[in-house]
Formats: C-alpha cells, structure tokens, sequence
C-alpha cells in the first residue's frame, strides 16, 4: 500500500530574544555551582533549567523591606 504524501510545514525561526527568554552572564560561587549541579544529576535537568526554576520561586516569595 503505497502512503499517500503529505506536506512538510517548515516554520520560520523566531529570532534570539523574541522567544520570551532573555540571554545574560552572572558570576556565581562555586560552591552554589556545585551545589546546582549535583541537583541536576540528581534530576536529569539542566542547570539552566534549574536557576530558572530557582529564579521564579525566588522572585515569586521575595519580600522587599523598606
């Protein structure tokens, strides 16, 4: 039975930066480095991954005093 042929939708790339995510450089101590990495063995995430999921949980319970 032969397959009937069906059309190959290619989209467009979006460009860096219009994916909702924001590319930059910190500076982090090694021992948090570590620390991050062990948990992403542990879990079988990035560790971009995991300082976003750290980053949203942070800012959603931070607490600014005056």
């Amino acid at each position: 039975m032969k397959k009937e042929a069906k059309d190959l939708i290619i989209r467009s790339k979006r460009p860096k930066g219009e994916d909702g995510y924001k590319t930059f450089s910190i500076r982090v101590k090694e021992d948090i480095v570590a620390q991050i990495e062990q948990v992403a063995s542990q879990t079988g995430h990035t560790r971009n991954e995991l300082i976003g999921i750290f980053l949203e949980h942070a800012v959603e319970y931070c607490t600014i005093e005056k």
